[in-house]
């Protein structure tokens, strides 16, 4: 044998046993993959030896990195599939400096331009993420994985098949780095704003450009939830803000689907107690967004909206105030932009503001401002009511008018949206105790709306009026005026009045007559003012009223009817029938509340003799209320007025005289019964 085969021959044996092993697993032909009997022989070695772990992972990294340079992907192949099996069986203290080789080669194969390297490589990385190593690493850094990872999922391959397979690829990879680092204090912190720029945008740039079956949503949508799901307290902020970022970025708050779907992701996959941290977040957002266009501010809201309506109680935070100060300034200001035309005063005309989109952003404002009410406990909304009530300007209160001027009208727009405002929040509203759901400082300024020559205003007053004293839902059964035979069929339920309900209607019960009465009183007052005025009227009958009340109120109805027959009263034909309507089908209730046989039988006589006598004029009324719906003439006999108002006859009017004896027998005030109600008109009206 020639002396140089010898030698060779000799080195070769010389060779460290580490190197023999690990050089052993290769084949001669790599389609025959991994040689399993020689791998499980490297394996023992190194569990026997762990000191020569390093060696082994430095020598597979030498080996790998040349069979990439010279493209025998097959060996590439093997010394990956070697270096999982490797790391899967050995949990030593030497693991750290085989971890640094296996990341040296995992990165090797992410950097080269073959897509099924860079695959290999991403599986590799997401096996060892999977790992939970005994002993912390203090140097180690994936900078270089996230940034690489997020460049995979923006990939754009010509092919489609492998465009998707590499962007999935890149999102697993980021999977596989949050799953490594969120839990490990000694690692750089995966949630610094550096790292979550490139992974979040990175996720979101998937979630969104779904367009093929086989498209990454679904896993980027669970890869985006585990992430969210480990956001500490701390970390909420720098998650959630990429998100806004990207929204901007992309013009995505316009069309409102896709981010009204990434927030709803978000909201769902937080700790609902971390659920006020993006709620703030998104109310600054939209304050950092005040002069942008209304659709922007409106694709926000809408997102706030939906994120209320998820949140759970009270999750408004600490800082309930501020939100709903937030929402009201925003209100604001949509309404300043829609009376200038333009952002900052002066007409600049770089950009035009439509004053339908401002219409559209406040009716979303509003709505979204009951969602948060709908999430607070019930002394919280009442401090929110209160709050938005001292934001409204009232005339005489804390807004001051020279004589005989007019409100002005962007005054007049702040009203109608704050008092919108209030009804959101009052809808379904429920309490025990009247005294402290409408106080002073609330109900005072309230009515004195009553007195403002606006329907809208006056109407809004009334449901909120409607939504705080209705505690057993039966405002919808007083939806219509009509006079029905038997109250049963209402199937109404009524609760003894406590004391404080008994304080509340001392306090205030002549207070709500008044304005009642003054309400009916107006010219302005269409179909909807009276049904609603019929609801309230029912509504005390149920909710608040006593003997003593009920006494208040049934004065109050007859002194609804003198004002339909009054001639001094400067009332339309159409005002008279529909107060003279209002009167009968109020009577017709209270007397059948009351159960006294001798009160209904005069209510139903009076109600009978009206209709057979007048009936033939119905048609002839018609032509005087033409703006009246018929079915509305019909249902609450207005019939009872002859088209002159002059002469009525006694047989068709509800007796005052009648009804205190009737009741007098049946130990009602009948003093107080037999005295005239004459409110206290005071107050200017505008």
């Amino acid at each position: 044998m020639p002396i140089s085969t010898r030698v060779c021959g000799c080195c070769g044996a010389l060779r460290p046993r580490y190197k023999r092993l690990v050089d052993n697993i290769f084949p001669e032909d790599p389609e025959d993959g991994l040689v399993k009997a020689n791998m499980e022989k490297l394996t023992f070695y190194a569990l026997s030896a762990p000191e020569k772990l390093d060696r082994i992972g430095a020598y597979l990294s030498e080996r790998l990195s040349r069979d990439v340079a010279r493209h025998r992907y097959g060996y590439v192949c093997i010394a990956m599939e070697a270096l999982d099996q490797l790391l899967m069986a050995c949990h030593c203290q030497s693991i750290n400096l085989f971890v640094e080789s296996f990341l040296k080669m995992v990165r090797k194969l992410l950097e080269s331009d073959k897509p099924n390297l860079q695959i290999l490589g991403t599986n590799s990385f997401v096996k060892f993420a999977n790992i939970e190593e005994d002993t912390p690493s203090y140097h180690r850094s994936y900078d270089f994985f996230v940034s690489r990872f997020s460049e995979m999922c923006h990939s754009n391959y010509e092919d489609p098949d492998i465009r998707t397979k590499i962007r999935m690829a890149g999102i697993k990879g980021l999977q596989g780095v949050v799953r490594k680092t969120v839990n490990d204090e000694l690692q750089a912190n995966i949630w610094d704003p550096q790292h979550m720029d490139k992974i979040v945008p990175s996720l979101l740039f998937n979630l969104q450009s779904g367009e093929r079956t086989e498209s990454p949503v679904e896993l980027t949508e669970r890869c985006f939830r585990e992430l969210l799901g480990r956001a500490a307290y701390g970390n909420i902020k720098n998650a959630v803000s990429p998100v806004l970022m990207h929204m901007d970025n992309h013009s995505l708050w316009e069309e409102k689907i896709f981010a009204v779907r990434c927030f709803k992701i978000i909201m769902y996959s937080i700790q609902s107690q971390h659920s006020h941290l993006v709620i703030q977040q998104l109310l600054g957002h939209l304050d950092a967004n005040s002069k942008n266009s209304a659709k922007v501010r409106a694709g926000i809201v809408e997102v706030l909206l939906e994120a209320a309506a998820i949140a759970a109680s009270g999750s408004v935070g600490p800082t309930v105030l501020e939100v709903f100060n937030t929402l009201l300034r925003q209100l604001r200001l949509s309404v300043d932009y829609e009376l200038t035309g333009s952002y900052d005063g002066t007409n600049i005309g770089t950009q035009i503001i439509k004053a339908h989109e401002e219409r559209q952003l406040q009716e979303a404002v509003i709505r979204t401002i009951g969602s948060f009410a709908n999430t607070l406990p019930t002394y919280q909304r009442s401090e929110v009511m209160l709050f938005i009530m001292g934001k409204i300007p009232v005339p005489g209160v804390n807004l001051t008018l020279p004589p005989n001027e007019l409100v002005p009208q962007g005054t007049q727009m702040i009203q109608i949206m704050l008092l919108k405002s209030l009804v959101q929040v009052t809808m379904g509203f429920q309490t025990t105790n009247m005294l402290t759901a409408l106080p002073d400082t609330f109900l005072d300024p309230l009515l004195s709306f009553s007195l403002i020559n606006h329907p809208e205003v006056r109407l809004l007053v009334l449901q909120i009026l409607l939504s705080l004293i209705d505690r057993h839902d039966n405002r919808p059964k007083f939806a219509t005026v009509c006079i029905i035979s038997d109250i049963s069929v209402l199937k109404l339920k009524v609760d003894k009045c406590s004391r404080q309900d008994n304080l509340f209607m001392k306090k205030h019960g002549q207070h709500l007559c008044r304005h009642i009465y003054l309400g009916c009183k107006e010219q302005s007052s269409s179909q909807q003012h009276y049904e609603t005025l019929y609801a309230l009227l029912g509504l005390l009958c149920v909710e608040l009223a006593n003997e003593e009340v009920v006494v208040d109120l049934i004065r109050l109805a007859l002194a609804l009817q003198d004002l339909a027959l009054c001639t001094d009263e400067d009332l339309t034909i159409y005002n008279r029938c529909a107060v003279h309507a209002l009167s009968a089908a109020y009577l017709n209730l209270i007397c059948q509340l009351t159960t006294v046989p001798a009160f209904c039988q005069h209510i139903h006589e009076v109600c009978v003799w009206v209709s057979l006598l007048f009936l033939k004029k119905v048609l002839t009324f018609l032509n005087y209320c033409s703006l009246l719906c018929k079915d509305f003439v019909l249902h609450i006999l207005v019939y009872r007025l002859p088209p002159s108002l002059e002469r009525v006859e006694s047989g068709v009017l509800f007796l005052q005289s009648k009804i205190a004896e009737v009741l007098g027998g049946s130990g009602y005030n009948t003093d107080r019964l037999a005295t005239p109600y004459v409110p206290q008109c005071t107050g200017r009206k505008r």
